[in-house]
Formats: C-alpha cells, structure tokens, sequence
C-alpha cells in the first residue's frame, strides 16, 4: 500500500536504515511496499537482497525531487523498467545541474505517480496516476478536476519510524540548509505524520475511496523485480574477443609465450604448474578476468608506466607470465589455492598500483576500451565529532561549547539540555550516509549494462561512477578490478629520471633487475641496519625497529618480515616467537611438530594468509571450501567475523576427533582470528618486497636523486624535513627556493639540492610557473629590477621570495630589498599597460642600510617553509652542552638517562585497556635515531607539543638488538623569541 518509502539514503532528508524499514513494514503486516528514495537508487539492491527475510515482495522505483519540491515518483514494472529508471536518473545526475522537469520521458515499463497537488492539464497515460495524500482527501471532494477514480492511489509518503526520526530529519535538513534549527523553513522539512500505519489504518483513512485502494494494490501487484543473489556467477564482462574458447586459446598463447621472458630454464615443475592453473582457470571461467588485466598492463607498458601487480594474484603463475605480476610463484612456493581453488565463487583479485601521475591515464584507458563501466562508489558517513560540530552549530552553541563536546571533554550529567541533545542526536545518527565519495581503486566492467544494477554520478574526477558501494556489488556478482594510486611508484620512477638529468654519464638503470638487487651488498647492509627512510613499506618507525630485531638481509627474509609487521601476527604475539626462531635457530624446535611441518619456512608461526588456511586444513581438518571461508574472512571485507563463526565449531570438534587437547586447539583458534581483516597473502608481501628492493637500490646508490624524488612526490611515512636531513647525510647542500636554479619541483645540480616553489606556503601556483616560464625563455634573472620587469607579481607574494632568500644570489641583505620591492612594485602596477618604443629609465632608490641575521633566515623559514633549514637545536632558548647520543645509549641499558632530540613523528596505539600510548622518533645532534617507548600514565603526563626539541629522561631497554628509552618524563624546550620581532636579542646573538 505504500508508493513512497525513504531510508537515510534519502540524504540528509530519511533517517531509516534499508533492513530497519523491512522490519517495520512486516510489523505492519505489510506484504509488498516500494522502496523510492530521494534521487537514488542506492539502496535499491540490498533493499531487494534482504526483501525475502521479511517476506515482503520489493518493488523499488525513484521520488524525483528538486530539492525537497517533489515533481513525481517513478516505480519499476520489472528489470527493464529499473534499468530505464537509471538511466533516467543518471542523465540528471550527470549533468552539470541536477534539475528534474516537470515530467519524465515515456518509459513503457514504468509507473509514474505525480502529487495530487500537481494537477495535469493533458489526459494520463495508462501508465501515469495521481498520488492522493491523506491531506489532499478533503481536496478531493472539492476538487474541479474531474479525474477517474482509476488514476488515483495512495500516497502515504513514509520518511520517518517515530518522532525521534522525525525530529532528526529536522536536524539533518538543518544541516543540509546550514542554518539554524529554529530558522528552518516548514518548506525545506517533511511532515511530522511522514510515518508507516498499519494496512487496516492506512485503510481507514481511504475507506471512502475503495477504488483508491484497489489502485494503489494493482500498481504494486504488477511490479516484479529480481537479481539473482544465491548463484554467484560472476556479472563482469565474461570474455574478451567474444568467444569463450577464443579466450582460452588466446590466454594460453600467451602465457606460454611469456616463459621465455621470465625463465632461463624450463623444468617439469614449472609446466605442471602452469598447466594446472590453465585448467583451474577454465573451469571457474576466470579467464576473460586475465585478460582484460593483461590488456590493461599492456597499454600501461606501451606508455612506459611503473605498475606493481600484489595481492594474492601473485600466487599464480600465469599471472606472472601475463605479466600482471612480478613475483616468481615457483621461486617462493606460492599457494596458487589461496588465489583460486574449485570452491571459489568470486574472481580472483589483483591490486594494480600505477604512480599517482599515471593512473587517471589508465583509468581513461579502461573507459574508452570496454563497454559498460563504472568506478565504484564510497558513502562518506556522519562520523561522532563531526556530527557533534555540525549540530552544535545547528542548535546555535557558542563555538568554545562545541569544541568541548566534540574532544569529549565533559561529564554528561553536567551538561545543559541543548547540549545533551546534540550529544543524543550525533549518536543517533552516527554511521547515517551523508555524501557520495569514489572508491579507493574499485572499476565495474560489466556484461550488461551498469544502469541494469544502479544509477551513476559523475563527480569532479570525470568518470561515470555508481550508486552503491563494493559490497553490494559483490552481492549480485560485480567484482571490481583495482586500479590503485601509490605515490611509493612515482618515486621510482621519477628517481630513475633524476639520475638520467643529474648524472648522465650513469649507463640506464634497469630498475626491474629484481635478481640483481636481491645480491647487493649494500642493499643487504641498508637492510640488515634498518637504514631505508625513504623506502617503500620498509621506512615507517615500526618496520625499522623489526628490521633492527631481525637483522634481515635476504628477500625471503623481507617477504616475512612484510607480513610479520601486520596487526594480526603482532595481535596474535606471534611476533615476538618469529623473531626468537628467526634469531635462534635452536628455539625453533619450541614449535609445535605439527604447525613446524606444515610451515617450516616461518617456523611454525603462521605469518601469511596461506598459512591460516594451511593449519585449518592440515591441522584443523577443515576441507578447502571452509577454509576458503576463512580467506573470506581475513579480506577483512565487513563480514570477516561471520565467515569466521561459520567454521569455528567445525574447527573444534575436528580438533577434538584428531586428539589435540582443547587448551591447544583454543590457542592456534585465537591465532587464526586475530588474522581476520588483516592478514596478507605471501604473494602480496612478496610483491611488496619488489618495490621495496627497487627503492632500496635507487637510495644505495643515488641517495640524492631519490631523495629529490621523495620529495616531489609528497614524501612517504615521514615529513619533507626529514627527506632533506637524510640527503644532508649523504652529502647534499641544501638551498632554499631560488628564482633562477628552482623549478615548480625540487630539483638537483650535483650535490646542490634547490627547493621547489611547490613548499612555499602561501605562494601561489601561477606565480611560481610564471618565474620557471619566463627564465626558460628569456634567460636568468639579473636582479630585483630585471625580476620586477619580466614577472608581474604582486608585493605580497615578492615578500615571500625576498623573506625565503629566494634572491640571495644578488648579494644584498633581504631587509634592503623587501624595502626596495615596497617602493617599486605599486608603481610599476600602476604604469603595467604602458608600453613605450625605448626602455625606460629606472628610477634609483636610496635604500637604508639594514642587517639581518640567520636566525631571522630561520624563523622565516619555519614560517613559509615549515621547518627552518639550520640545525634545529640553534634555535633552543638555553644552549645544550654535551649530552648522550643515540650512538652512546647501548652502554646503558636498564639505566636511566637524560638526553635530547627533535621530534620526528610518534604513533599512537591502544593498550589492552584501551588506554593510549605512543612510540615515538626523535633526532639526536648527530642526526641518529632515538626511539621513546610513552606508556599511558606517562603520555598522559608529557604529551607531545609538537615539533621541536625535547629533553627525553627515561630508561634504556634493549630487545633483540633494538635500542629504546622508556620515557619517564619528557619536556619541549623553548624555541627563542622570534627574532624579527626581537632587535635586542638579534644584537645579543650575533655578538
């Protein structure tokens, strides 16, 4: 009996959940209802999935709306009419303007229903009716149009559960109006009695309109709408040349032909292995999946793009040979059934990471070659503090009021009304769907059309996008390929390019020669001593101290260690036992018999994602189709938890049948959870262990160039600062942005590494490509005049190029030329569009003598820079005499120590008391690493201030080689008076 139905993504406008709607509608003994939000079909498909739960039968449709103004609703008849529905909605939205006209064009199997109060002038259609709302029945006595009673059904708008729903629709088109709850208009809200009767009350409201009803029931009685959520046959394009056997033949042609690319020799192993996988394949009609990626990763090659294929596509072989992957399955052992096996319904997933620079190409490229496809959408949801501001302001609370709820600072027994309200209600509608993003990676490429399955957007980024996320993708058999953006390629690949400028007398790197970098020597040295800021997966603080603990040197080693650092070995306290057999191969045989037989490469401990499902197999006795359940569960794709349970029993009592006792089968479970949602398959950690040893390569023997690269590509764990510290440490000369040696970009000349104008806070982009364009075509600067002269620029944004010294190779002090820039800029702003046949005169300035100092150089550094060129510890009000070094604090362990170092970066984790604690990286005089253990009482006590140098007093504790202090007491010292303001002090210092 209901037409008109919202859920909350109705945005900002429904506050009811898809399932919650169901449950209310079988409450009200309802059998059948359509599901029509607001301008989407968003829930559309999940409406339909969970519909049998309920017993209800779907039917799904569109309120088309400007604004809240509604102009009609559209219902669909059958799959054809919800694909015309899409496609309607999607031109609209498509378009630079959402505006619905006042009527739809003629859609054969599609119901359209328009409000009562919107009369029609021309006859209705067989398939157009009037929506008759309970306010319009005394209208309808009335009314002078003299329409059938044939063309009128009821239209019981549904938007709200209760009056709490109600009052946080209003709220939330507070929000959406930004305004004030009080100032909301009665035109931009719903009607409070917006709400689901039972059908015997919604009954009696149309007792004296039978005919109504009746209507009403035949419209939904017509519609019928189905996808098939049970058989999880894939929907994505299902070949690639048109014919099946074709694509067979064709991914077998080149498979083959890609053995003589990556083997010098050819062994029985090998053929097996790949004959198998072809025949696996086949059967589970994956193949046009390899081949759409290898056209992909051909036409990425052809451009001479960097791409890195990871995930658990790196078990297969035929992967490899495709060249979508760079891992040799054979070399490290993959478990190809962790990628595909006889019980897996769902394509096989591959990762393909471009640079940033390089992926919108692609993503462009996949559009213009295959039919029907789309990127995958992300619903940004109402997050608790967010929420908290937004309706804190809504309900007009002084800015200081929403600051202290929002940091949770308050007890709620202490609050006034209002702001228990606005605590209330950002609760309520916490994880409400609040505006449509674009999935990390995710692309559809579909057999039939996306508008079969949704309506599209088209968001800024350019491309047709969808209404749902991956998950109800995944539900009716839409598996997405992942074109992903990684910044870690860029560097790559831009270093490799730096190398070619900056030394050209350097033969071409082959930075793909993985067999080579895995034998250098000083790539094992810069492994083995953690020394790898700068490089991909490996320079985080985490990473190093676990390089430190294990004195890795080898690619296999780096592989474990890749996946070891993953939350679900560290949660399990696998960790710590992997480190001690990695170190102490007599400890190995603490192992249990039957996990060191079934892992002996990782000594028992389970590390990798093939290694859950090995131990529930072999261990566990579970068959391959429920440990594939565990590998659903370990994708950490929402449901991880459920896959789990659903073994769980199994696991046990086959245990139990086996003869493990219960207190051992209980431990390896708690291992195998812990993995859930986190774990990584080995050919992930083996692909990511390829770029790492790249990285490595290019920071061994070009250091300078790939920091330069680094940088350029907005850096990686770590601050630009940091970037810069390192090339200092490998010889770099540091310069600030200069008008005639800095680019847009970084860039380097030798050893002399010149700033690009890109870090300048504040400058402006158009005038930092001005100063490259016109120096490239006119020559370098002579000086401030010649400057003024060729680059129109404002006396703004000169201050900052005079202030970064970014003229100091003039020779003149920056106060005398900040003061000759005021007095000529306004005048030659006023006298720009004067041309004259001969050059003019300049007029000659007098300027001041005036000094400045390189503590001023720093300030205003940190100013436009973030971070000031100088040794930071010069800028400490109290000077620091000598005082312990990273280097001295081995000769101290278990003893407390005094020292100091500038803040670099902590991380923040929770205790299993759910107390935060921080691990934390500073700097010593000598540029060393000191790493600070701040358990919770102690952070809570010394927080971090921010950059700068601190006094650090604590213990020294040693594990497994790795040095750190377990902070007691921290203190920031001060930072002296900004100079520029302080005359007298910058006398004192100088003197």
């Amino acid at each position: 009996m209901y037409l008109n139905t919202h859920t909350c993504y109705s945005l900002r406008y429904g506050t009811i959940k898809p399932e919650n709607l169901l449950a209310l509608a079988k409450d009200k003994g309802l059998k059948t209802f359509a599901l029509t939000d607001i301008n989407s079909t968003t829930a559309c498909i999940d409406f339909v999935r969970l519909s049998s739960k309920y017993d209800i039968n779907p039917v799904v449709g569109v309120d088309f709306r400007n604004g809240v103004q509604q102009e009609f609703i559209l219902l669909a008849k059958n799959n054809q009419g919800f694909q015309a529905i899409n496609e309607y909605l999607s031109g609209l939205l498509h378009q630079k303007e959402f505006m619905v006209a006042t009527e739809p064009p003629v859609m054969s199997e599609v119901f359209v229903i328009y409000p009562f109060s919107k009369e029609r002038k021309r006859p209705l259609n067989k398939n157009e009716f009037l929506g008759v709302r309970p306010d319009d029945l005394p209208r309808l006595k009335f009314s002078k149009s003299k329409w059938p009673m044939e063309k009128l059904v009821i239209l019981q708008t549904v938007s709200f559960q209760n009056k709490k729903g109600f009052n946080t629709h209003r709220l939330l088109r507070a929000i959406d109006n930004n305004t004030l709850l009080s100032k909301l208009p009665l035109s931009e809200q719903g009607q409070e009695k917006d709400m689901m009767l039972s059908v015997l009350a919604l009954c009696e409201l149309y007792k004296d309109h039978p005919q109504m009803i009746e209507n009403t029931r035949e419209i939904l009685d017509q519609c019928r709408i189905e996808f098939d959520f049970e058989n999880k046959v894939p929907k994505n394009q299902r070949t690639y040349t048109n014919n099946e056997a074709l694509d067979f033949r064709l991914m077998r042609k080149l498979a083959y032909q890609g053995l003589k690319y990556r083997y010098k020799k050819l062994g029985t192993r090998i053929f097996n292995r790949l004959e198998k996988e072809l025949e696996i394949i086949q059967q589970k009609q994956f193949v046009s999946y390899f081949l759409i990626n290898w056209k992909i990763l051909k036409y990425a090659r052809s451009k001479g793009y960097y791409y890195v294929g990871r995930g658990s596509g790196a078990n297969s072989i035929v992967a490899y040979l495709l060249r979508i992957t760079d891992v040799d399955p054979i070399e490290l052992d993959l478990y190809f059934e962790r990628f595909i096996n006889l019980y897996r319904t769902n394509p096989p997933d591959f990762d393909i990471d471009f640079s940033w620079r390089d992926r919108d190409d692609i993503t462009n490229f996949i559009f213009r070659t295959f039919k029907n496809t789309a990127l995958i959408s992300v619903y940004n949801t109402f997050k608790f503090k967010a929420s908290v501001r937004e309706l804190g302001k809504v309900f007009g609370l002084p800015k200081e009021e929403i600051d202290k709820l929002s940091k949770g600072q308050f007890h709620i027994d202490q609050l006034d009304f209002l702001s228990k309200l606005v605590i209330a209600y950002s609760q309520f509608i916490e994880g409400f769907p609040n505006y449509l993003g674009i999935h990390a990676g995710g692309i559809l490429i579909s057999e039939k059309p996306i508008t079969h399955y949704t309506a599209t957007f088209f968001p800024p980024k350019g491309f047709s996008t969808t209404m749902f996320d991956m998950v109800v993708a995944e539900d009716i058999g839409l598996y997405k390929f992942d074109i992903l953006s990684q910044r870690g390629l860029g560097k790559i690949k831009e270093a490799v390019e730096i190398v070619r400028y900056n030394k050209p007398e350097i033969p071409p790197i082959d930075i793909h020669d993985i067999k080579r970098f895995k034998q250098d020597k000083k790539i094992k040295f810069l492994l083995k001593n953690a020394k790898a800021i700068g490089c991909f997966y490996v320079e985080s603080p985490a990473m190093r101290m676990l390089l430190k603990k294990l004195q890795v040197d080898n690619y296999l080693g780096l592989v474990a260690a890749s996946s070891v650092i993953r939350p679900g070995v560290a949660k399990s306290g696998m960790m710590r036992k992997y480190i001690l057999r990695y170190r102490h191969p007599e400890r190995r045989k603490d192992a249990h018999p039957i996990l060191l037989k079934i892992m002996p490469e990782t000594y028992g401990v389970m590390v990798y994602q093939e290694d859950v499902i090995k131990v529930a197999h072999y261990f566990g006795g579970l068959t391959l189709g429920e440990a594939d359940m565990l590998r659903r569960g370990m994708s950490g794709k929402f449901r991880s938890r459920e896959e789990f349970l659903k073994v769980k029993n199994q696991f046990f009592e086959n245990c139990k049948q086996k003869g493990h006792s219960h207190e051992l089968t209980a431990e390896i479970w708690r291992q195998i959870e812990s993995f859930a949602g986190y774990a990584f398959a080995k050919g992930h950690s083996a692909s990511y262990a390829v770029e790492s040893y790249q990285s490595l390569f290019l920071k061994a023997y070009y250091p300078l160039e790939y920091m330069v690269a680094t940088i350029n590509n907005f850096g990686g764990f770590y601050r630009v600062d940091l970037y810069l510290h390192e090339a200092r440490i490998h010889g770099a000369i540091i310069h600030a942005p200069d008008i005639n040696k800095s680019n847009y970009e970084t860039r380097i000349e030798g050893s002399h590494i010149y700033l690009g104008f890109i870090l300048l806070h504040s400058f402006e982009v158009a005038n930092a490509k001005k100063i490259v364009m016109e120096r490239s075509e006119n020559g370098l600067y002579t000086d401030l005049d010649d400057f003024i002269d060729r680059v129109p620029i404002s006396i703004e944004q000169i201050a900052i190029l005079i202030k970064i010294n970014a003229f100091q190779f003039t020779g003149r002090n920056k106060r005398e030329l900040l003061w000759e820039a005021y007095m000529k800029i306004n005048k030659v702003s006023m006298e720009e569009q004067i041309f004259t046949l001969f050059k003019t005169e300049k007029i000659s300035y007098q300027t001041p003598h005036l000094s400045s100092s390189r503590y001023e150089d720093a300030f205003d550094e940190i100013e436009y820079l973030g971070f000031p060129l100088c040794d930071p510890f010069e800028l400490i009000t109290n000077k620091i005499g000598p005082s312990l070094q990273a280097k001295d604090l081995s000769a101290y362990v278990h003893k407390t120590v005094m020292c100091y170092g500038y803040y670099v970066t902590a991380k923040n984790t929770s205790t299993h008391k759910g107390d935060r604690m921080y691990f934390g990286t500073f700097l010593d005089r000598n540029g060393d690493y000191i790493d600070t253990v701040h358990f919770p009482p102690v952070a809570r006590k010394y927080p971090f201030r921010g950059r700068g140098v601190y006094q650090l007093t604590g213990k020294v504790m040693e594990e497994f080689d790795s040095i750190s202090i377990e902070i007691s007491s921290m203190k920031k010292l001060d930072m002296m008076q900004d100079p520029r303001y302080a005359e007298e002090q910058v006398k004192k210092l100088n003197t």
